[in-house]
């Protein structure tokens, strides 16, 4: 079976974010049981700031290192090779937008990375001091600080991810890049329109980067019920206007759905668009669907092993080393 026998690697995830509460960790090993070798957590987003940040990676990284025999913190490509020889999870932490940089807090770029922090994105749905969000009504476009920003996310070997971020922001953090970069959990706006969802020109320059379109699994930025039929149409669509060397997975399930209800209802700067009530989320276990449905629309082998890791392992190599 393929998924059993490739690097799986979901690039999202998203866990409680309540220093101290590991109660939905353990879920983790449901992850691992459906053959999922790497995942990354996210450790805030949007507004947060970076005290609720650091508490989140405090949280998460002592419940893990308690387990090592079972999960590993991944920091570079040959992180992930030993945790996958030894049979061990590799997990690493993700941001979702710089505001815990604002004010001048670029110092946290090298605090996060070493943290175990792969990957960060520039704006959570709304602006903050390096660029703007997929929600805002004006697109300022990228800062100088931000340019500074990504340019030490450079020197430290951080992947730059640009999900939730506004299109022209976007554009001009592709240009000042300088490496592979990542939507790690962005669908294709052709298949399913959504403020959220991306456009054709942003998938074009993401690969023109080396970089990798992740495809998540809610049902809102699918374009209906989630399936797996439904998201092997975003990969599809992806990898037959860019190639199959640039498009993978970011499932983004959200772990408690009450924790993101309450988001929804108390947070309307940051969410405007409310989700639907019917809202599905596809769980790493389907991730044997997603590979099956790819198989049987003509993806040989080797294609579907990029879309399940091996992508994102070619961008690790790039940025983490």
């Amino acid at each position: 079976m393929i998924v059993a026998e490739e690097l799986v690697w979901d690039n999202h995830a998203c866990m409680p974010l309540r220093p101290g509460d590991t109660g939905f960790l353990p879920q983790l090993a449901d992850a691992r049981a459906a053959g999922v070798d790497v995942i990354s957590l996210n450790v805030g987003f949007g507004p947060s700031g970076p005290d609720e940040h650091l508490a989140m990676l405090d949280s998460f990284t002592a419940w893990l290192e308690a387990r090592p025999a079972d999960y590993a913190i991944v920091r570079t490509a040959a992180d992930i090779a030993a945790a996958r020889q030894s049979g061990r999870m590799g997990v690493l932490f993700d941001v979702e937008g710089m505001a815990p940089l604002d004010g001048g807090r670029i110092d946290l770029v090298d605090t996060f990375r070493r943290r175990g922090v792969g990957w960060m994105l520039v704006a959570y749905n709304r602006a903050n001091d390096c660029g703007s969000g997929c929600y805002d009504e004006a697109d300022g476009g990228l800062t100088s600080y931000g340019r500074a920003v990504i340019a030490e996310m450079r020197r430290a070997g951080m992947m730059l991810c640009l999900s939730h971020t506004a299109p022209g922001t976007a554009m001009a953090a592709m240009e000042a890049a300088e490496m592979p970069v990542i939507f790690s959990h962005s669908n294709a706006a052709a298949v399913a329109p959504h403020r959220r969802n991306i456009s054709d020109a942003l998938i074009d320059a993401c690969a023109a980067t080396g970089g990798v379109v992740g495809i998540n699994g809610l049902s809102e930025f699918l374009g209906g019920p989630a399936t797996a039929a439904r998201l092997a149409d975003h990969v599809e669509h992806v990898a037959a206007r860019v190639g199959v060397d640039h498009v993978a997975l970011g499932l983004d399930f959200v772990f408690d759905r009450q924790e993101l209800d309450d988001y929804l209802a108390t947070m309307k700067a940051t969410f405007p668009d409310a989700m639907s009530a019917e809202l599905t989320m596809l769980h790493d276990r389907d991730i044997v669907h997603v590979a099956a449905e790819l198989l049987a629309r003509g993806f040989d082998r080797a294609a579907v092993a990029k879309v399940l890791g091996g992508n994102w392992l070619r961008v690790a190599k790039a940025v983490w080393g």
